[in-house]
């Protein structure tokens, strides 16, 4: 082999890595800042920026995180975000937070974040955690104060407290968004609502099923 030739091979996997690590999160910047103009009315993929002589320190604060959230709904969990909604000056970054406060049994249904791989580092309690491979493997193990367990991007995962007291955590994000699909519900509470028949066959169950598990998950009517 020639040494041009070995060059090239040697070279290619550099190049994969390179061009993976160019679509592994959001795009690169452009410029130092990018505070999200939320106002504009213009749709990109991303937000528009807001002029800089606006730009404030509050554009990149926000204490939503310091307390835990108020859970009052039937999985017992709650999450709430740092993403590009609550601080515009993470706009174009490529990374966000979230808390994640659970009751004691309280689950973290099976979802996943289509656009970010997540990082947990545990604040208190203890946990069962796991994802899905697309070859149908359970990667899981139980995690406690101050451990650390990441999720793939893309990949079906939960969080389960099996413990009698409250659990919480600090997720990080490799997005400014990562958006979240619950499985249960985008299959359920779609609108439009995916079809009963296509349901019945995926689950194997009956319409009174599908219709039983919709009217658990229909959002409570305030």
């Amino acid at each position: 082999m020639s040494f041009m030739a070995a060059a090239k091979v040697f070279a290619c996997p550099f190049v994969l890595v390179a061009l993976f690590s160019m679509v592994a999160s959001d795009p690169d910047l452009l410029q130092d800042l990018c505070v999200a103009n939320k106002a504009a009315g213009i749709k990109v993929n991303g937000f528009p920026c807001k002029d800089e002589a606006n730009v404030t320190e509050a554009d990149f604060f926000y204490s939503g995180l310091a307390n835990p959230g108020v859970i009052n709904n039937s999985v017992g969990s709650v999450a709430t975000g740092a993403n590009v909604e609550k601080i515009s000056g993470l706009n174009t970054l490529g990374v966000s937070l979230a808390r994640i406060d659970y009751a004691p049994g309280g689950l973290n249904p099976p979802h996943t974040h289509p656009r970010a791989t997540e990082i947990i580092f545990v604040l208190d309690g203890e946990l069962d955690v796991g994802f899905i491979t697309t070859s149908n493997k359970l990667i899981s193990k139980s995690v406690k104060k101050g451990d650390i367990f990441v999720f793939p991007r893309g990949l079906v995962h939960f969080q389960k407290n099996n413990g009698d007291k409250s659990a919480s955590v600090i997720a990080g994000f490799n997005s400014q968004l990562p958006g979240t699909q619950s499985i249960a519900a985008t299959l359920f509470t779609s609108t439009p609502a995916v079809p009963d028949n296509v349901l019945t066959k995926t689950f194997q169950i009956g319409t009174k099923e599908v219709d039983k598990i919709k009217n658990k998950l229909a959002p409570k009517k305030t």
